[in-house]
């Protein structure tokens, strides 16, 4: 198969894409990063030289027309994925959009239609299911590691959400510009929990906005924060598991990032080191315990789960990576591995029925 020629709007250098979309592609054989965009020519020129690219614009509409660009990535602020994913499907281009889809499900929707019409493949930004952490715990849980499953506990921090930021990243405090530690960190986790253990089949939530403000630091002022830096969320799972969720702003001075599954043979238990919550860059450690054992012990991933991406790639690219790889594998064998907007609707779907229930303080369905 021919190479894949992908143009990611967005590539600022140490903007995301440049520390994931990057050097993911960089490792894998059957992609050609061929061109770039940003806001600025300075920036796009520096990009392009830093990354090796032969073509860099700052208009996105150039980057699209760009002929040897067969899959648009965009990896912007939420507020302008709609633009950008409109003017892609309209060019009759693949697209790759970061998650959320779109700043709520109306926009969600609007962009999942405009891609069925347009007939082309989607990507969204999910990549919590192909961190091959996760991978190997959905087969050891498919498997019978810890039979019938009886409910599990993740709890997590997004890092961002707390007392401080900086100008670049105010617009995550105000709820109405779509990432929120909701949707963003919280929707990521619950990813791997849904790709792990099956859908819910029912939500309470309680969404709470614990600071009422964010200290700008590089301008010295203070901003309103309108979404909740608090997220709780419990339900039941389609197979009749208990989950619990909570994830925090921020992050805690003690763990922040474990999960459990328990079952009636077995746990299985991932967290991570340091002050990374964020599960789906987080470097995963698995351990478990099963019948007679009176605790968990490290359980190593099999290598396979790994390949064709690098080991040594660390989480941040890696799972990135894997979707790439998924990706390819699907356009080469006419699989349907990777999802797309259809998808994305499916997971703002569940964003909404979580904020549905934590204003009305009742049991609320995803479908």
């Amino acid at each position: 198969m021919k190479k894949i020629g992908v143009g990611v709007i967005g590539a600022s250098t140490g903007g995301w894409a440049s520390i994931s979309h990057v050097p993911a592609l960089k490792t894998l054989p059957e992609y050609e990063l061929r061109a770039i965009s940003t806001s600025r020519r300075e920036s796009a020129d520096l990009a392009a030289k830093e990354f090796d690219v032969p073509a860099a614009y700052d208009d996105h509409r150039d980057l699209i027309a760009h002929p040897g660009v067969d899959l648009v990535v965009v990896a912007v602020k939420v507020t302008h994925h709609h633009a950008l994913v409109s003017a892609a499907l309209d060019a009759g281009k693949m697209v790759y959009s970061e998650w959320p889809l779109g700043v709520n499900l109306r926009e969600a929707a609007d962009l999942t239609e405009r891609a069925r019409a347009a007939g082309v493949r989607t990507v969204i930004g999910l990549q919590a299911r192909f961190s091959p952490v996760v991978r190997y715990v959905r087969d050891l849980v498919a498997n019978g590691y810890v039979g019938r499953v009886l409910g599990t506990t993740l709890i997590g921090s997004g890092l961002s959400w707390g007392p401080e930021t900086d100008r670049a990243h105010a617009y995550i405090f105000d709820a109405a510009n779509g990432a929120t530690l909701l949707t963003a960190a919280g929707l990521h986790a619950l990813e791997a929990v849904n790709f792990t253990l099956g859908d819910f089949a029912g939500v309470s939530a309680n969404l709470v906005n614990g600071r009422k403000e964010v200290r700008v630091v590089d301008e010295g002022i203070s901003i309103p924060m309108t979404t909740a830096d608090q997220v709780s969320v419990t339900g039941t799972l389609d197979s009749g598991a208990a989950v619990s969720f909570f994830y925090r702003g921020a992050f805690s001075r003690g763990d922040n990032l474990r999960w459990e599954i328990n079952g009636t043979e077995g746990d299985l238990v991932l967290t991570a080191p340091g002050v990374n919550g964020n599960l789906q860059v987080a470097d995963l450690n698995l351990e478990g315990g099963r019948g007679g054992d009176t605790g968990v012990a490290e359980i190593a991933v099999p290598p396979h789960y790994f390949d064709p991406v690098p080991r040594t790639l660390p989480a941040l690219p890696q799972n990135v990576a894997q979707t790439y790889a998924f990706l390819a594998r699907d356009l080469r064998e006419g699989t349907d591995t990777v999802p797309g907007f259809d998808y994305a609707l499916e997971r703002h779907r569940l964003v909404d029925a979580i904020e549905r229930a934590s204003r009305t303080g009742s049991v609320q369905s995803p479908a």
